[in-house]
């Protein structure tokens, strides 16, 4: 897992359930202020899981890219990666 960066998602506008193209990740619930725990998440051979601080529901799809989601927006990115 060192070799590549594990995508972070967010729940800011309360999605009942968002789609991405990884099955490994980070929610991070909210954007800060108002973020959990940043936990990492599995999906190993299903294709959907809920965060467990959250509740978002998020499905697999392998017809997105690592940071586009379906709603729009649901990618997390950290001020400090913004500034890179």
């Amino acid at each position: 897992m060192s070799d590549h960066i594990i995508p972070h998602f967010q729940n800011s506008d309360g999605h009942r359930a968002i789609e991405i193209g990884v099955k490994e990740f980070m929610c991070v619930g909210a954007n800060p202020p108002f973020d959990h725990p940043h936990v990492f998440i599995d999906m190993g051979a299903e294709a959907e899981a809920v965060c467990p601080y959250c509740s978002t529901h998020y499905r697999y799809n392998s017809k997105l890219d690592a940071t586009t989601t379906v709603p729009a927006g649901c990618a997390y990115v950290s001020d400090t990666a913004k500034v890179a």
